[in-house]
């Protein structure tokens, strides 16, 4: 007969726990809000929603300064519905943002464990990528804080969510500028290789580039066949097709835009090439209207969950329904590029 014990084998255990723990009783009277990881436009937005969702449900809120890091230095003060006016319109972080690596050891999250209790705060809402979930993970296990987590990232790749705080206004601020370059290209004949973020991901080159009517787009998850890029440019050329756009995420295998520009001048020194790395200004600027509604409506969503006893998930947004992902299996995958568009790639590159 099967018990109860076999069924829960021991390499499960953790995530039966994880799974278990999603839904308490423990009652959350006051929340930190705390930013971590790279900033992206919007995080503004989703502070504002959670702090003042949280004070119409009577909770205190708390705002730590630098993520992780202001949680053991005791940068924590205390936040109200003047605290985030006038900010939603705003790129970047009020509450600035950090990597932590002595959070990484359990002294380090002890220290700041430690510096919530003393204020009495018992629910924390965690705005970053899935290196901030992992952190809020562990520290919730260890310390018993329930935790929610915003996907804060320009780069799209947390599974369990449509949309992530910065990505479409990172898209946009790549498209004007490469419409830019397009122009400066058209003029002079000129091919562009044109570098975007995207280390470990490559949505803003695919969006961007379909978006831009780029002729080939180099992403992490495929890899870079180079010698086809250039048999495809020497066709082009006996077509008197000169103006070409090459758009590459940084984290591209062949080694990113500056290789893929050496490699190209080097095998066709006829062609004037031309290399532009766009880099930060994409995690900057005013964030978008998109940017500003998901995060305000992701930023609302975290201080219910922690209300209603929904504890240590990420707030997404599939299909245009709010979505809750354990935050153990958030970690553990990324958000997988849609093959139908690389098919369109191929098609409307030709």
């Amino acid at each position: 007969m099967c018990t109860f014990n076999t069924l829960l084998k021991a390499e499960h255990l953790t995530e039966f726990i994880c799974r278990f723990n999603i839904m308490s009783n423990k009652k959350v009277t006051k929340i930190g809000i705390l930013c971590s990881g790279g900033d992206s436009p919007g995080m503004n937005a989703a502070i504002r929603a959670a702090v003042r969702t949280g004070l119409h449900y009577g909770l205190e809120v708390f705002g730590i300064m630098r993520g992780y890091s202001g949680m053991l230095e005791d940068d924590i003060f205390k936040m109200e519905s003047r605290s985030v006016a006038n900010i939603i319109q705003r790129g970047g972080t009020v509450l600035k943002t950090a990597r932590c690596m002595e959070f990484y050891e359990h002294e380090g999250r002890k220290k700041g464990y430690e510096n919530l209790r003393k204020r009495g705060i018992d629910g924390l809402v965690i705005i970053g990528g899935d290196g901030s979930f992992r952190g809020a993970q562990t520290f919730s296990n260890e310390f018993d804080i329930p935790c929610v987590g915003l996907p804060g990232t320009i780069d799209k790749d947390i599974a369990g969510t449509d949309f992530t705080i910065g990505f479409d206004t990172a898209v946009n601020t790549a498209v004007e500028a490469i419409d830019k370059i397009r122009d400066t290209a058209d003029s002079h004949d000129r091919l562009f290789v044109i570098e975007v973020m995207g280390r470990d991901a490559g949505y803003i080159a695919l969006h961007s580039g379909i978006a831009t009517g780029a002729e080939n787009i180099l992403i992490p998850e495929r890899k870079t066949y180079i010698d086809d890029i250039i048999q495809s440019l020497q066709e082009k050329e006996k077509r008197k097709k000169l103006v070409n756009l090459i758009i590459v995420a940084e984290g591209d295998d062949f080694g990113g835009g500056d290789e893929v520009a050496k490699y190209i001048k080097q095998k066709m020194p006829q062609l004037e090439v031309r290399l532009c790395i766009l880099g930060h200004i994409q995690r900057g600027g005013t964030p978008t209207c998109m940017d500003r509604l998901i995060a305000s409506r992701m930023g609302y969503h975290a201080v219910e969950c922690l209300v209603e006893g929904k504890h240590n998930v990420f707030v997404g947004i599939q299909n245009n329904r709010m979505n809750y992902t354990p935050l153990n299996e958030a970690v553990k995958k990324k958000q997988r590029i849609n093959e139908e568009w690389l098919k369109i790639v191929k098609i409307l590159a030709t």
